[in-house]
């Protein structure tokens, strides 16, 4: 898997404190490690976070035995693996419970699901990647392995490509000034001018597909949603196997039926 970025999505800055101030980039090495383990499947050993993050060992090793101690992190069974503890996905639920938008769209979203048989999700932007805000899993023994809170690219997301199609224009115009992208898969899009090409095809079609971009075999197909007064929103999306989900177009035409009813009067 090929990764580029060093900072992960190139999310807002941290506060107001000068850098020099004391303990300044302890914290700043801190977050980054959480919001890198957040985008991470399989989570990265403690050499993999220096490497990639540029921290130097020493101080790696001790932020993240910290984050362990405290709960925000935890090392994988059998594995050298660290991942997000409770803790950290635990940060964000106050949040989630007072976001009016994904209450609007629950019930909606367990209509979809029950009708296709495929988890739904609902995403926003934040800063330069998605964040799942709302989720409703699917009744069968496939699941897939995402959580409300969760934060995704962009480049490689059904939802993502929704949100940079849609959404605010800087997101698409800093993602696009970047010369290269993480590789996931070998379906990933790694240039930007694939990538242009590819959000074009989304504004057309009206929705987006995540075909085997982030993981071989699960493909995603993404809607927009609008407010009533015409304004982006969110990208409502079901996330499924290739075999669940052959053809996208019709899947998107129920997912465009739900995205209408959420905000209808």
């Amino acid at each position: 898997m090929e990764r580029v970025a060093l900072r992960p999505g190139g999310g807002p800055e941290y506060g107001t404190v000068p850098a020099s101030a004391p303990n300044a980039h302890a914290v700043e090495r801190a977050l980054a490690i959480l919001e890198y383990l957040d985008g991470s499947q399989r989570g990265l050993n403690i050499s993999e976070i220096s490497r990639k993050l540029n921290i130097p060992k020493s101080s790696a090793h001790v932020i993240v035995l910290t984050l362990e101690r405290l709960g925000y992190v935890h090392k994988r069974p059998d594995s050298l693996n660290y991942s997000l503890g409770l803790k950290a996905y635990g940060l964000g639920q106050g949040m989630m419970k007072n976001l009016s938008l994904s209450e609007a769209a629950l019930p909606h979203m367990r209509v979809l699901t029950d009708r296709l048989r495929l988890p739904s999700h609902l995403a926003v932007p934040d800063g330069d990647q998605g964040v799942y805000v709302q989720k409703v899993e699917n009744p069968g023994l496939l699941k897939i392995d995402t959580y409300v809170g969760r934060r995704m690219d962009l480049h490689c997301t059904g939802v993502g490509k929704i949100l940079l199609a849609f959404g605010p224009p800087a997101i698409l115009a800093r993602l696009v000034n970047k010369p290269v992208y993480i590789r996931y898969t070998r379906n990933t899009i790694v240039s930007p001018r694939a990538l242009q090409r590819e959000i074009a095809k989304v504004r057309k079609l009206g929705f987006g597909v995540d075909d085997e971009e982030e993981e071989l075999g699960v493909r995603c197909v993404a809607v927009p949603v609008f407010r009533a007064d015409g304004r982006f929103v969110a990208a409502l999306s079901v996330t499924g196997t290739t075999a669940q989900i052959p053809e996208p177009a019709p899947v998107a035409a129920e997912l465009h039926e739900t995205a209408g009813h959420i905000f209808t009067p």
